[in-house]
């Protein structure tokens, strides 16, 4: 489960109190939240060049916030998180005469855990957020492990892209013995390579960092946009911090019951992959004019089984096999926008044009140091935040279960998470996310009714327990991150809510956006670059 993404027009642009214990030992470290954030606040954020990121424009800054490694010792190690601005412009793009006031920060998550918020201001130049960026100052950051924020490592990067590789989606016991030793190896290598402190990756942790960078932005209370994941650590900021909330957006909401993290959320979102799964073979069926690849599902299901038979005999381009091909079309269950890259790709290799498959496909070695660290990033934190069975034994059994029903994406859920049944640092017990009756600020949950990878259950579950939130659906759509997209209703009432404090009634529909249109010929990968997309498990 992983990282969101926030859409234009064009396509996608990647850029108290507390029940639980922390690893640290002391119930909260609230204290050392206190500590953190006045020493935060009275340094403030030196901004200047961002001169380690290349190919920015000039008006984006960047930052370093630091953060105690474990809030239980305030005063002991800390570690610095990156944190890259774009100042609010004050221009009304419908109107060039009036001055618009400045609103405050503006801070942002994509998701992850383990994805990279640093590219999000540049989101200000796309049409649709220019009325926000007139507004408030644009913020992104690395959060702690992430990218340019001590990053965390399990692996060689070197190693990291195994393939080409099998899929199968009913794995055999010798297949099944092979990614139980993988999983064990990659918990030690984090556990070697971290050391003590790969306790102190975890959601409550990246809640706290968030009150600290508030402070040091010098905002007495929080404007925040959290993605996928992000609304995750969003929900439980809200939990922890209420008080300091002004405004929150939970765009792609995950559920938050504590019985979910993180098991159980991933059973839900893989039996919810293979309802997307199908509307994307129901879309390609009906342009079989323009791919060929037939006129049912079902065919079009065999047309993708006969790729995967082909690539299993003869790897494409000795990089693409039946992993990487189930990766790629993972991704078209998240974005829509990728349908007709995904089924141009497929209908050219099956008539012996594989250069399409293969640039989508391929591993991309020049990333394998940034996909390594997301990984980390992702396996230390779902790990680290809640129990996980401990014996295969019970996800042998539960997901040979689902995969009768739900073969797409189901084993491949399984071997991302597994390093957590044999997990060598102290887990979490999950906060109970909730807020009473004028604790919280009204907030707003932005939701795609037949999102996969954050199922539509879990926003409505968020919307239970944070009281006085508002739910806007994206009825018979799921595209995963729906603010600043194609759909002019949701925009509506995400402009209203930031630049106005304006919420609807306590839940409002929007009809979907219009489905991608079918390419007689894509040239080239989708438009979403970035770290996040290169995640192949939102949350």
């Amino acid at each position: 489960m992983r990282a969101a993404v926030l859409h234009s027009a064009t396509g996608a642009l990647l850029l108290t109190t507390l029940s639980a214990v922390p690893a640290g030992g002391t119930p909260n470290a609230v204290p050392g939240v206190v500590i953190a954030a006045e020493r935060a606040a009275a340094a403030g954020i030196d901004f200047g060049a961002c001169t380690d990121v290349p190919d920015l424009p000039e008006t984006m800054e960047c930052g370093k916030v630091g953060v105690p490694l474990d809030y239980a010792r305030p005063n002991g190690k800390r570690i610095e998180l990156t944190v890259s601005r774009v100042r609010a412009t004050h221009r009304d793009p419908h109107n060039s005469k009036r001055r618009v006031p400045r609103q405050g920060s503006l801070v942002f998550n994509p998701g992850g855990p383990g994805a990279s918020g640093l590219y999000f201001p540049l989101i200000g130049m796309i049409p649709e957020w220019k009325r926000i960026g007139a507004a408030y100052d644009l913020v992104g950051y690395d959060p702690r492990g992430v990218g340019r924020s001590a990053p965390l490592s399990c692996e060689d990067p070197k190693t990291f892209f195994k393939g080409p590789a099998p899929a199968p989606t009913h794995p055999s016991q010798t297949y099944k013995r092979e990614r139980v030793a993988r999983a064990k190896a990659y918990a030690r290598g984090c556990a070697q390579r971290a050391g003590d402190a790969l306790r102190h990756y975890n959601s409550l942790n990246n809640a706290r960092d968030l009150d600290v960078l508030r402070a040091a932005l010098g905002e007495d209370r929080l404007t925040f946009m959290g993605a996928s994941y992000g609304t995750y650590f969003g929900a439980l900021y809200a939990t922890l911090f209420p008080s300091h909330v002004r405004r929150m957006v939970f765009d792609a909401a995950v559920n938050p019951d504590p019985a979910q993290i993180w098991y159980r959320n991933n059973l839900g979102q893989s039996a919810a992959f293979e309802s997307r799964w199908e509307d994307f073979r129901e879309w390609v069926a009906l342009h079989d004019g323009v791919y060929r690849l037939g006129r049912t599902s079902q065919a079009v299901l065999r047309s993708y089984e006969r790729a995967q038979a082909k690539l299993a005999a003869e790897p494409a381009g000795g990089k693409v096999g039946p992993a990487q091909l189930q990766g790629t079309f993972l991704q078209a269950g998240y974005y829509d926008d990728y349908w007709p890259s995904r089924a141009e790709a497929l209908s050219a290799y099956l008539k012996g044009d594989p250069k399409l498959l293969i640039a989508l496909a391929a591993p991309p070695q020049e990333a394998a140091a940034e996909a390594e660290n997301a990984n980390a990033v992702y396996t230390a934190v779902e790990c680290n935040d809640g129990p996980w069975p401990t014996d295969f034994r019970v996800w042998d059994r539960d997901n040979t279960r689902l995969a009768r029903v739900a073969p797409f994406e189901t084993w491949d859920n399984v071997w991302a998470n597994l390093p957590c049944a044999y997990w060598q640092a102290p887990r979490q017990q999950p906060l109970d996310v909730r807020t009473g009756p004028g604790e919280l600020a009204p907030t707003l949950i932005l939701a795609a009714e037949r999102d996969a990878a954050a199922p539509y259950d879990g926003a409505l579950e968020m919307h239970r327990r944070l009281t006085g939130s508002v739910l806007v659906t994206e009825r018979d759509a799921g595209t995963h991150g729906i603010a600043g997209g194609p759909n002019a209703c949701v925009n509506g009432h995400l402009e209203a809510y930031l630049l106005e404090g304006r919420l609807p009634a306590r839940r409002a529909a929007c009809a979907p956006h219009a489905e991608p249109r079918p390419a007689a010929r894509a040239d080239q990968a989708s438009p979403a670059t970035s770290s996040a997309m290169s995640l192949r498990r939102p949350v």
